[in-house]
């Protein structure tokens, strides 16, 4: 169980890289305002829609984990209730620190209508859903593994120094990072489970390449694009122990 835990770990690792080259090189880049403006708006999206594609929306989840509170120790094990219970809280405690920061860069309060889905949000989003919906215990336990991206985006972000506005990002970022940073291998344990043989690993390893591809997309759309296709495919390759698992980069 362990070294399928690892296997699937390992192939979602050089995408994971590939997110924090491109957050590390947008941070680098000395970003406008307009810039910082632009990716908070697309992130306060995803934290009100974690894990879309999976889950149907933070304010939906809110709604069904309360209709579902009478059924604990009856059909619902307390436990997995207090889990999902502090998931949904801390994704909206994640909305919240971002929300400070782009309202400090706006200068008036922030609303629900100042956040946005990106193009290959909604791909990552639609890809996601596909495997969460296709009957398949092993395609909707592969779309977890990818959750968060190994927090690598958080990782890069709490390491920022400058102003009052880097200190602000860097202190949301090291919040997150510590709620998430060991996401990733509490979902490859639960993803382990579901594999029985080497098809379901296969299976489940193509899932995570294809997930993980499109979150590597959607990323650097978010950060207005630091790297080029074909850096990204490089990254990714570099980072891969057998190449010839990589996904290529769609380049049309």
């Amino acid at each position: 169980m362990k070294a399928i835990e690892q296997e699937l770990i390992a192939t979602a690792l050089p995408y994971w890289t590939a997110e924090a080259t491109i957050v590390r090189r947008f941070f680098k880049s000395k970003p406008t305002r307009e810039d910082h403006i632009f990716w908070l708006k697309a992130q306060l999206w995803k934290e009100l829609h974690p894990v879309d594609g999976y889950f149907t929306g933070l304010q939906r989840e809110l709604n069904s984990l309360v209709a579902s509170f009478p059924e604990i120790d009856k059909t619902i094990n307390r436990h997995e209730y207090h889990s999902l219970l502090q998931q949904l809280t801390q994704e909206f405690n994640h909305y919240v620190l971002m929300a400070d920061v782009l309202e400090y860069l706006l200068g008036h309060p922030v609303s629900v209508a100042d956040t946005f889905q990106l193009p290959q949000e909604k791909k990552l989003g639609d890809i996601r859903r596909n495997y969460a919906t296709s009957g398949s215990a092993v395609d909707k336990a592969a779309v977890l593994v990818t959750e968060g991206g190994g927090a690598r985006m958080f990782l890069e972000g709490r390491k920022l120094k400058g102003g009052r506005l880097e200190r602000m990002i860097a202190s949301a970022m090291e919040i997150v990072y510590q709620d998430e940073k060991n996401h990733y291998k509490e979902a490859a344990r639960e993803a382990a489970r579901a594999v029985r043989n080497k098809q379901d690993l296969a299976r489940m390893k193509k899932a995570v390449h294809e997930v993980s591809l499109q979150r590597v997309y959607m990323r650097n759309e978010m950060f207005k694009e630091p790297l080029t296709n074909q850096e990204i495919e490089s990254v990714v390759a570099s980072h891969t122990p057998n190449r010839s698992d990589a996904l290529k980069v769609d380049h049309g």
